[in-house]
């Protein structure tokens, strides 16, 4: 559906506008129109497609969406995708904005996801000093917020590991953990791939070859591909901490498993050695030593008391009870 469909001039805001009367506002190079889609059909996408002069595949990438964040140019216009991540309850849900920029036209398309970015337009109708470098600023301004709202995502899985991480170390090495850790890597490797794509397209724009577009805003692009790049570098970070805290984890399950093997090892001791006496001495064979001698029932028990607490002794000495 649409959901704003304005028009601006010298930056400043002149009117909302019909998708049918777009022509008649591009009176100069001082005017340009903002659209923006949410989730439209496929009439509304060919309205814009006509109004503008959209390219056809650009057009057919936006309808279909589930593209990896890429820039794509056509003549003197510019095709962006940029993946958006929002964090659920427990997942994360993962949408997506394409966006179609050209000489006196921006219009964003925006599929599964129920951020808008109306708090964008109105930051940018505040300051009509730089609305008056046209679309090229509001792709700045659209990237930047993307962007920023990867940061909170960021943090939250921070927060995520590092509650693992306190479980792990009070004991509880449970099969849970195990899958809250593999879990917690998915959610990185989503971010990685909404994060990683578009520091390529950021760099684009501020470095070598710069879309005429985009010319000037190079220094607002670079702000933008070092937030992308510090974003990176934490996503690299928290991938191998899992990574480390999932090998401590099955560390400490080994180390508890050997802990209960060396005891159960120790009880048996204890059970082999009066097992074995009383077995000797179970067997009746007529001919047999001490078989009638008057001490040697308190002489077999206290034998195995004996070697019993000797080994209670070793064992507790070397860590095994």
């Amino acid at each position: 559906m649409l959901i704003n469909c304005v028009a601006y001039q010298n930056g400043e805001r002149v009117a909302d506008i019909p998708l049918q009367q777009i022509r008649s506002h591009l009176t100069d190079q001082a005017s340009f129109v903002w659209v923006a889609l949410k989730d439209p059909d496929d009439a509304e996408l060919q309205v814009v497609e006509a109004e503008f002069g959209l390219h056809e595949l650009a057009v057919e990438d936006a309808r279909h969406g589930h593209q990896r964040p890429k820039l794509d140019e056509y003549g003197s216009s510019l095709f962006v995708v940029m993946h958006v991540v929002e964090h659920g309850h427990d997942e994360l849900a993962q949408g997506e904005i394409a966006i179609f920029v050209g000489p006196g036209y921006i219009v964003s398309v925006r599929r599964n996801t129920e951020m808008g970015f109306a708090d964008v337009r109105r930051r940018c109708e505040l300051e009509p000093e730089l609305l008056r470098r046209g679309p090229g600023y509001v792709l700045y301004a659209l990237m930047d917020a993307v962007v920023d709202r990867y940061f909170p995502t960021l943090e939250a899985i921070a927060e995520e590991a590092e509650q693992i991480e306190e479980r792990i170390f009070s004991g509880q090495n449970t099969r849970a953990q195990i899958e809250a850790l593999y879990g917690l890597k998915r959610k990185l490797v989503l971010l990685d791939r909404a994060t990683g794509p578009l520091l390529e397209v950021a760099g684009k724009f501020h470095g070598g070859r710069v879309p005429p577009i985009c010319a000037g805003l190079h220094d607002y692009f670079r702000d933008v591909y070092d937030h992308l790049l510090r974003l990176k570098q934490s996503i690299d970070n928290l991938r191998d901490m899992a990574t480390t805290v999932m090998s401590v984890n099955l560390s400490l399950i080994t180390i508890q498993e050997n802990e209960v093997t060396k005891r159960l090892a120790a009880y048996a001791a204890l059970v082999a050695v009066p097992t074995m006496i009383a077995g000797v001495y179970g067997m009746n064979f007529t001919h047999m030593p001490e078989l009638s001698w008057v001490w040697g029932y308190p002489v077999a028990l206290g034998s195995m008391l004996t070697i019993d607490a000797y080994f209670v002794y070793r064992f507790k000495k070397a860590g095994w009870l």
